[in-house]
């Protein structure tokens, strides 16, 4: 038995014993949102008018992430899901589709340009704020359907939302092209930054692909760092999500230094300095302009 059907299968036990009412019986719309930063923009939209669940939590990674049978519950009792796509979560079809929801499905990267990376799609399309108001566009979009009464209200919240992310967008690209040319490439931990760079005229390099779950071999991270003495980098960084052991042996290895921790996949936990999707990119923007920024030691 699968671990998904293992799930359903107590989940289906767990509602036999204490009753579920049907999620179409609440008065709240119930909504689920796949991972973090996700989740967050679907709140901005939403706002008060209904209940936001998100399944992989902050500081979480979504490539690896094993849904729980709390996780096939949310689900089975939805009415609105909204997912990344582009096949970020691929865990989630099949917790969907097991789960009995009948609720409705969102993919928030509709209409966004993929970016390829080694022949395979690079699902991490909210590290251009460009793409992020595509996401938000399609979270008002999808909720004025659900709640028509209130789509003035989503399409409101959007809007100042979107006005947030476009002036955010506009400070990133003109501090990131004050950058000398020779400053502008980074390794981080794995590749999840390549919308980021074509959007704002970086090079980013990483040991490891677009998903967390691939180890890179002995010979990648051999050629990887024969290339960084060489042709060198500004600066090397550590992600939330992963170890940053693997940062630190390419760091001791080139001599190049870690110039700070990246939120890539996942928000900080509450306290943190990327409790939402804003706070993320304001976070990365600061600690890539900080590192950047200073003379080249490498």
């Amino acid at each position: 038995m699968t671990l998904l059907k293992t799930l359903a299968a107590g989940f289906v036990a767990t509602t036999l014993m204490v009753g579920v009412v049907p999620a179409n019986a609440h008065d709240d719309l119930k909504i689920v949102a796949s991972f973090s930063i996700l989740g967050d923009m679907v709140e901005q939209v939403v706002g008060d008018h209904a209940k936001v669940t998100t399944i992989v939590g902050p500081d979480a990674d979504a490539h690896v992430y094993q849904p729980s049978v709390a996780d096939a519950r949310a689900v089975a009792e939805s009415d609105v899901i909204f997912v990344n796509g582009l096949g970020f979560e691929t865990w989630s079809e099949t917790l969907i589709s097991e789960s009995g929801t009948e609720a409705t499905v969102h993919v928030a990267t509709e209409g966004v340009t993929p970016v390829m990376v080694d022949g395979e799609t690079d699902p991490h399309a909210w590290n251009s704020l460009s793409n992020g108001v595509i996401y938000v566009r399609n979270i008002a979009e999808a909720m004025g359907k659900a709640m028509p009464d209130h789509a003035d209200d989503f399409n409101a919240n959007a809007e100042a939302y979107i006005a947030k992310l476009e002036a955010l967008d506009k400070e990133t690209r003109t501090r990131l092209a004050a950058l000398p040319e020779d400053r502008r490439t980074v390794v981080t931990a794995h590749d999840a930054f390549g919308y980021l760079a074509d959007a704002y005229g970086l090079t980013f390099l990483a040991p490891v692909g677009i998903d967390t779950e691939a180890e890179p071999s002995a010979r990648d991270l051999a050629v990887l760092i024969t290339q960084l003495k060489e042709q060198g980098a500004a600066a090397l960084f550590v992600e939330n999500i992963t170890s940053p052991a693997l940062v630190q042996q390419i760091s001791d290895e080139t001599g190049i230094e870690i110039g700070g921790r990246l939120f890539s996949d996942a928000l900080s936990e509450r306290g943190g300095p990327a409790t939402s999707y804003l706070a993320m990119f304001e976070h990365n923007l600061g600690t890539l302009i900080e590192a950047l920024g200073k003379k080249n030691n490498s």
